[in-house]
This record gives C-alpha cells, sequence and structure tokens, in this order.
C-alpha cells in the first residue's frame, strides 16, 4: 500500500513542515510507516528503498507523541474526508493479541494498555465508527476489562454531530448505565436486551443490522498487521499505528 502524490496532497497542510536540508520528504516517510503498519516488519527490516530505517523510527515516534497523528485525523474528520455525518454510529471492541516483542517495557517509559485474558495477553481497541470505512475516535483498554465501563468513557470523549440520532450496540452494552450515558449525548440506543432480563425492551431491529459496519471495519484494520497484533511495547506507538492505518485507509 502507497498514498500517491494526489493523495498526499490532500494531507499534506497537517503534516509539520520540514526545516533544513532533510534527506526524507514527508511522503517517503509516510509510504515507509504504511509499508511497516501493514506487513508487521520490524524497524530494522524495512527494505533499504525506503530509507534508513532509524531516521523514519524516530519521526514516527515524535510524531505520535507529539499528537500528530491524531490532530491530522481530526483534520480530516473536520474537511469530511473520513465521513461522520452519518445518521447511525457504532460501537464495539476487538481485540489484538500482544507479541512477546510488544511486552517488557519499563513503566516509567510510557502507558502500557496490556491486559491477561483468556487468550493471554492482550490489548483491547474500543472504537465508535460512522461507516464500514471511516471511523470517529478510539481507546486502548487491557484484554481482561469489560467493553461497557470503556465503552461510557469512550462516548464522553465524542461530541455527537447533529445528525447522528442512533448508536447500534451488541449486548456487552445493554446495561442500564450504558444506555442512560447513550441518551444523555442525545442518541437513540439500539441494543438487544439480554436473554434473561426480566423487563426486555423493544429495540430497532431493522437499523441494528447496520451494526455489521464495525465488524467490517475491524476486518479492514485487521488487515494491517501491526493492528491484528500488538507488536508495540508502548500505547502511544501502537496508537499511533492505529491512526496510520485509518488515515491511510480513508484516503
Amino acid at each position: 500500500m502507497k498514498i500517491t502524490q494526489g493523495q498526499y496532497e490532500r494531507i499534506e497542510k497537517y503534516l509539520p513542515r520540514q526545516r533544513g536540508n532533510v534527506s526524507m520528504s514527508n511522503l517517503q516517510l509516510i509510504n515507509a510507516i504504511l509499508y511497516v503498519t501493514e506487513n508487521g516488519c520490524k524497524w530494522r527490516a524495512l527494505p533499504k528503498s525506503y530509507g534508513n530505517w532509524h531516521t523514519i523510527y524516530v519521526r514516527m515516534n515524535r510524531w505520535s507523541k507529539n499528537g500528530v497523528l491524531q490532530r491530522l485525523f481530526e483534520a480530516l474528520q473536520m474537511e469530511n474526508i473520513i465521513r461522520i455525518k452519518v445518521e447511525a454510529i457504532c460501537l464495539d471492541s476487538t481485540s489484538a493479541k500482544v507479541h512477546p516483542d510488544g511486552t517488557g517495557a519499563l513503566k516509567k517509559e510510557g502507558k502500557q494498555t496490556i491486559g491477561r485474558s483468556r487468550g493471554g495477553l492482550t490489548t483491547k481497541i474500543h472504537m465508535v465508527t460512522a461507516t464500514d470505512r471511516s471511523a470517529v475516535s478510539f481507546a486502548l483498554s487491557g484484554g481482561e476489562a469489560h467493553d461497557s465501563p470503556e465503552g461510557i468513557a469512550l462516548l464522553d470523549k465524542i461530541i455527537r454531530a447533529p445528525e447522528q440520532k442512533y448508536i447500534l450496540m451488541d449486548r456487552a452494552y445493554e446495561g442500564e448505565s450504558m444506555r442512560k450515558k447513550a441518551k444523555e449525548k442525545g442518541y437513540s440506543p439500539a441494543v438487544p436486551p439480554k436473554s434473561n432480563r426480566k423487563d426486555p425492551w423493544e429495540y430497532d431491529k431493522e437499523r441494528y443490522k447496520q451494526r455489521n459496519e464495525i465488524e467490517r471495519y475491524f476486518l479492514r484494520l485487521k488487515r494491517f498487521r501491526k493492528i491484528f497484533a500488538r507488536y508495540d511495547k508502548l500505547d502511544v506507538l501502537f496508537c499511533g499505528f492505529i491512526y496510520f492505518a485509518m488515515i491511510g485507509d480513508a484516503i
């Protein structure tokens, strides 16, 4: 996967301006990072045609820590390149198994949201999507974390667009507190009750069928091997790769 010159021109103004005698353009850098994101290779295994791996790693690390990729993602949303103006959004989570390379960092080096679940060491990616091609926001938690509290925290972070009327969720989010939070944010929750509910409610079953869009979005993201499994010790770099995958897939 490579970004063309035309695609790059759509995002160029949101990237840090290069100064001085630089040996690598931002376009070259982005394509190198996309190669790592898509193939999941180690930095040292990056083909030499992309340039010096250490230069690329340092700049990727700097962009991730400085919030460059998050601001770029949000800017693309504002310009409607990443389409979020839809009637219904979806909330769900997916797990990424942690590779041995992704463990062992010192706590003082940065946040490491890694938990232990039945599948071993895992990280959960909690996400709100607008379509099967566009995300609104995401957050990380340990693999053992329950979806509902993390979903509430994620909803607190997002700003509801006037067009958005519904939020589609599976049974993991059918608790009272989750549905209350959705209504407080102005959404009408479409979530099926659990079978053992004594007071089940009616929900829009036709609208709920649209929830498969977030599953398809997760499938698209996990085609990038750096997202399919977590190879990075620190959250800041893992989130950076997630942003890269979402941006690269959108443009």
